[in-house]
């Protein structure tokens, strides 16, 4: 009877730093990617961009982050990965519960310029928030990456009402 009260009240706290550590590696893993790309654009002193990717071969024309990212050098500023053009790292997708979701204009790719700003093919500021949660309709703690003019991420934690 013991055991199955210490049970009934670890299983809980378990599942919850699990899935609390689920979301802050997620969020890890994205904010060194944009620090490396960031570093990258400088050093090279030309663009790179981070794009969505499903197949870690190609830019995805659909669906979240979650599902894996490119880093590619861009000398071109097409923000599309050519076949001359150098891949500096293929991210594969988040475990099934995770979702990674970009606001308007960091939805498909993030694109650092030389000086470490980010800006979009067309030159304008390209800054946003990425939401890092976990697939439910109940409300949860969740991560926000927030990507400046400067280029630079921040993270934040928040509670959402359900992750979007």
């Amino acid at each position: 009877a013991v055991s199955i009260i210490l049970l009934g009240i670890g299983i809980p706290g378990l599942t919850a730093f699990t899935s609390s550590s689920r979301l802050v590696s997620a969020t890890n893993q994205l904010v060194s990617s944009l620090h490396l790309a960031r570093s990258e654009a400088i050093k090279r002193n030309s663009r790179v961009v981070l794009c969505t990717s499903a197949t870690g071969t190609t830019c995805a024309a659909s669906g979240g982050w979650h599902q894996g990212w490119l880093m590619f050098h861009d000398p071109n500023n097409n923000a599309a990965l050519d076949a001359d053009e150098t891949v500096i790292l293929a991210r594969q997708a988040f475990s099934a519960g995770l979702k990674l979701e970009g606001n308007q204009w960091i939805s498909r790719y993030i694109s650092y310029t030389p000086s470490g700003a980010t800006r979009t093919i067309s030159g304008v500021l390209q800054v946003g928030t990425l939401t890092v949660c976990n697939k439910s309709s109940a409300s949860g703690t969740a991560r926000r990456v927030v990507v400046s003019s400067t280029g630079r991420p921040r993270t934040v934690k928040v509670v959402l009402a359900s992750c979007p």
